[in-house]
Protein backbone atom coordinates (compact mmCIF):
# COMPACT_ATOMS: atom_id res chain seq x y z
CA UNK A 1 0.00 0.00 0.00
CA UNK A 2 2.92 2.35 0.65
CA UNK A 3 3.98 2.00 -3.00
CA UNK A 4 0.42 2.70 -4.13
CA UNK A 5 0.33 5.85 -2.02
CA UNK A 6 3.65 6.97 -3.52
CA UNK A 7 2.32 6.42 -7.05
CA UNK A 8 -0.92 8.28 -6.33
CA UNK A 9 1.06 11.08 -4.68
CA UNK A 10 3.36 11.35 -7.69
CA UNK A 11 0.49 11.55 -10.16
CA UNK A 12 -1.33 14.09 -7.98
CA UNK A 13 1.84 16.15 -7.60
CA UNK A 14 2.29 16.35 -11.37
CA UNK A 15 -1.35 17.27 -11.93
CA UNK A 16 -1.46 19.94 -9.23
CA UNK A 17 1.92 21.33 -10.24
CA UNK A 18 0.78 21.73 -13.85
CA UNK A 19 -2.59 23.23 -12.88
CA UNK A 20 -1.04 25.57 -10.34
CA UNK A 21 1.70 26.81 -12.65
CA UNK A 22 -0.91 27.46 -15.32
CA UNK A 23 -2.98 29.58 -12.90
CA UNK A 24 0.08 31.49 -11.75
CA UNK A 25 1.57 32.15 -15.18
CA UNK A 26 -1.43 32.88 -17.39
CA UNK A 27 -3.76 35.88 -17.31
CA UNK A 28 -7.21 35.32 -15.86
CA UNK A 29 -8.90 36.11 -19.19
CA UNK A 30 -6.87 33.43 -20.96
CA UNK A 31 -7.76 30.89 -18.25
CA UNK A 32 -11.45 31.76 -18.55
CA UNK A 33 -11.30 31.42 -22.34
CA UNK A 34 -9.60 28.02 -22.05
CA UNK A 35 -12.46 26.50 -20.05
CA UNK A 36 -11.91 27.74 -16.51
CA UNK A 37 -15.00 29.95 -16.52
CA UNK A 38 -14.92 30.27 -12.73
CA UNK A 39 -11.83 32.48 -12.96
CA UNK A 40 -13.96 35.29 -14.40
CA UNK A 41 -15.73 35.58 -11.03
CA UNK A 42 -12.53 35.92 -9.00
CA UNK A 43 -9.82 38.55 -8.81
CA UNK A 44 -6.50 37.86 -10.52
CA UNK A 45 -4.91 37.67 -7.07
CA UNK A 46 -7.38 35.02 -5.91
CA UNK A 47 -6.72 32.90 -9.00
CA UNK A 48 -2.96 33.18 -8.48
CA UNK A 49 -3.42 32.29 -4.81
CA UNK A 50 -5.27 29.11 -5.78
CA UNK A 51 -2.41 28.35 -8.18
CA UNK A 52 0.17 28.92 -5.46
CA UNK A 53 -1.73 26.62 -3.07
CA UNK A 54 -1.75 23.92 -5.74
CA UNK A 55 1.98 24.29 -6.44
CA UNK A 56 2.87 24.24 -2.73
CA UNK A 57 0.61 21.23 -2.20
CA UNK A 58 2.27 19.39 -5.09
CA UNK A 59 5.71 20.05 -3.65
CA UNK A 60 4.50 19.09 -0.16
CA UNK A 61 3.19 15.73 -1.34
CA UNK A 62 6.65 14.58 -2.44
CA UNK A 63 9.60 16.60 -1.21
CA UNK A 64 9.34 16.29 2.61
CA UNK A 65 8.85 12.52 2.50
CA UNK A 66 11.45 11.96 -0.21
CA UNK A 67 14.07 13.93 1.69
CA UNK A 68 13.05 12.57 5.07
CA UNK A 69 12.75 16.10 6.43
CA UNK A 70 9.44 16.59 8.28
CA UNK A 71 7.76 13.78 6.30
CA UNK A 72 4.48 14.39 8.15
CA UNK A 73 4.10 17.43 5.92
CA UNK A 74 3.15 15.08 3.07
CA UNK A 75 0.01 14.09 4.97
CA UNK A 76 -0.82 17.72 5.68
CA UNK A 77 -0.26 18.62 2.02
CA UNK A 78 -2.67 15.86 0.97
CA UNK A 79 -5.20 17.10 3.52
CA UNK A 80 -4.84 20.68 2.27
CA UNK A 81 -5.27 19.63 -1.35
CA UNK A 82 -8.33 17.58 -0.38
CA UNK A 83 -9.80 20.69 1.26
CA UNK A 84 -8.96 22.69 -1.87
CA UNK A 85 -10.73 20.13 -4.05
CA UNK A 86 -13.74 20.09 -1.71
CA UNK A 87 -13.94 23.85 -2.25
CA UNK A 88 -13.60 23.36 -6.00
CA UNK A 89 -16.41 20.80 -5.95
CA UNK A 90 -18.71 23.16 -4.07
CA UNK A 91 -17.81 25.97 -6.47
CA UNK A 92 -18.53 23.87 -9.56
CA UNK A 93 -21.81 22.63 -8.06
CA UNK A 94 -22.93 26.18 -7.27
CA UNK A 95 -22.06 27.30 -10.80
CA UNK A 96 -23.78 24.25 -12.30
CA UNK A 97 -20.58 23.24 -14.11
CA UNK A 98 -21.30 19.54 -14.41
CA UNK A 99 -18.41 18.92 -16.81
CA UNK A 100 -15.85 19.97 -14.16
CA UNK A 101 -17.30 17.80 -11.38
CA UNK A 102 -15.86 14.38 -12.30
CA UNK A 103 -12.27 15.65 -12.27
CA UNK A 104 -12.78 17.62 -9.06
CA UNK A 105 -14.38 14.62 -7.33
CA UNK A 106 -11.65 12.26 -8.54
CA UNK A 107 -8.91 14.57 -7.26
CA UNK A 108 -10.80 14.98 -3.98
CA UNK A 109 -11.04 11.21 -3.57
CA UNK A 110 -7.37 10.60 -4.42
CA UNK A 111 -6.08 13.34 -2.12
CA UNK A 112 -8.34 12.04 0.66
CA UNK A 113 -6.93 8.52 0.20
CA UNK A 114 -3.37 9.83 0.42
CA UNK A 115 -4.21 11.90 3.51
CA UNK A 116 -5.89 8.89 5.16
CA UNK A 117 -2.93 6.65 4.39
CA UNK A 118 -0.26 9.11 5.46
CA UNK A 119 -2.04 10.16 8.65
CA UNK A 120 -3.04 6.59 9.45
CA UNK A 121 -1.64 3.15 8.84
CA UNK A 122 1.03 4.14 6.30
CA UNK A 123 2.50 7.20 7.99
CA UNK A 124 6.19 7.88 7.49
Amino acid sequence: MNTTLWVISGVLALMFLAAGLMKISQPRAKLAASGMAWTADFSPGAVKTVGAVEVLGAVGLIVPAALGVAPALAAWAAFGLAATMLGATVLHLSRKEAAALPVALLLLALTAVVAWGRFGPYAF
